[in-house]
């Protein structure tokens, strides 16, 4: 995930900033990022030399904020479908697997100094993704959510984990109750990840480092994810330090009659009538 993107003032920022991050992600390995504040006008795609971009933004002729999109290594073009936006603030892209499907949310959420209509309007689109996303397929929202949740996790032990950081405020507030009532947790506070590891955005007048930006699944299935972390050393040219997470699906066991190799009995008894042994020979 890599949020934070500066504003292009034409097409040769862009291709220059997508080939930096396109080496980037080469150099991490990483399959599929999920970009917010892209800052780029209406829908469109790029493809280089390793990934291919996919962005979705405000209408060409108004002013370029927020954008979302997804970065795919080419080799996996094949088995995903074209990213389908919500808005400027909120797409989807299926990711066809071995297994179920997975679904990728890349969300920008609203600052705080928003006003409360803006907020609601992209909680509201929010809901409706997650409720377009079928029960057995999996789950997985990216995004710059603008919101501190904290590490009160004994108020919310469905959503959080014990390695969460920093205070909570309104912003995190309202998505941890989203994610309490649709079931969904916080994948960045489950594994013990030292404290740079863990924040992703400094304050550019106190200095303080918050963690704005989350990983975030269904809980039945937080046992296939292996780790979350802050990468700092990723050269994004960005404000926010990019976010990672593992995971490892299998899948699933089909057991049929069909598919049960069964094993043969020879009846040997028949090598003893002289006939059929003559003709077999």
């Amino acid at each position: 995930m890599l949020p934070g993107q500066d504003t292009p003032t034409d097409a040769a920022p862009v291709v220059r900033k997508t080939a930096i991050i396109d080496r980037e992600l080469l150099h991490l390995r990483i399959d599929v990022a999920a970009l917010q504040e892209t800052c780029l006008s209406g829908e469109g795609s790029l493809r280089k030399a390793n990934y291919t971009f996919f962005w979705e933004g405000r209408e060409v002729g108004e002013r370029r904020e927020g954008g979302v999109g997804f970065a795919v290594r080419n080799s996996l073009l094949s088995c995903c479908k074209h990213p389908k936006s919500v808005s400027e603030r909120l797409t989807t892209l299926i990711l066809r697997t071995m297994s179920d499907p997975i679904t990728l949310i890349s969300a920008y959420a609203p600052a705080t100094k928003e006003p409360p209509e803006v907020k609601d309007k992209f909680y509201e689109d929010l809901w409706k993704c997650l409720e377009n996303v079928h029960e057995s397929d999996k789950l997985i929202l990216l995004g710059d959510l603008n919101g501190r949740i904290g590490n009160t996790w004994n108020n919310w032990p469905d959503c959080i984990g014990t390695h969460g950081t920093g205070n909570m405020n309104e912003n995190g507030q309202t998505l941890l109750e989203h994610c309490n009532y649709v079931s969904l947790c916080v994948t960045n506070t489950y594994f013990r990840n030292i404290a740079v590891h863990k924040v992703t955005w400094k304050h550019p007048r106190s200095g303080h480092w918050h963690q704005l930006d989350f990983i975030i699944t269904r809980r039945c299935d937080l046992s296939h994810v292996l780790t979350s972390r802050t990468y700092h050393s990723a050269d994004c040219d960005t404000d926010n330090s990019l976010v990672m997470t593992k995971s490892l699906f299998t899948p699933k066991k089909i057991h049929s009659a069909e598919s049960v190799c069964r094993r043969v009995k020879i009846y040997t008894k028949t090598i003893q009538d002289e006939a059929l042994y003559k003709m077999f020979r």
